[in-house]
């Protein structure tokens, strides 16, 4: 009987391969870590401009980012998982997909295709652009690995 060993950076490969499947990348905003000018917290602003309220409509930036680079987002996440049979970690690999997807939601809330500001908020802050007045949600965005399924 012929037995295969698996070489120690066959080894080493499965184990990012495992760390890699018990993680994931999460997008957006964390309650607690950022507020605005008047104490309330991004995670909050966020929350009300994605979803909509009474009195804002919905603005789906984070649904958006996702939707519209999602093909994208697929092919860079297969090259950075590719970048760890190269030496990279699987750690390395979701930062790069972290930093990536902070970049495609700040893009999406710069530029993105939303309801317009009502007159009277255009009259208040000087613009009809929404999702940006002082710049700080944009700011805001961050990510976090964590372990999946975690909080």
């Amino acid at each position: 009987m012929v037995r295969d060993r698996i070489t120690p950076e066959g080894e080493r490969f499965y184990a990012m391969l495992r760390e890699l499947a018990g993680k994931e990348v999460r997008i957006g905003f964390q309650a607690g870590e950022a507020t605005d000018e008047n104490g309330v917290d991004m995670c909050d602003i966020a929350a009300w401009n994605e979803l909509g309220t009474a009195n804002i409509p919905a603005r789906p930036f984070l649904r958006q980012s996702a939707d519209e680079h999602q093909d994208e987002i697929k092919a860079f996440s297969a090259r950075a998982a590719k970048e760890m049979i190269h030496g990279g970690t699987a750690e390395q690999c979701l930062d790069k997909i972290g930093v990536k997807m902070k970049g495609i939601v700040q893009k999406t809330i710069r530029d993105g295709d939303f309801v317009p500001n009502a007159p009277s908020t255009v009259r208040r802050k000087g613009s009809s652009k929404p999702l940006i007045d002082t710049g700080r949600m944009r700011q805001s965005v961050n990510y976090h690995i964590k372990p999946k399924g975690g909080r």
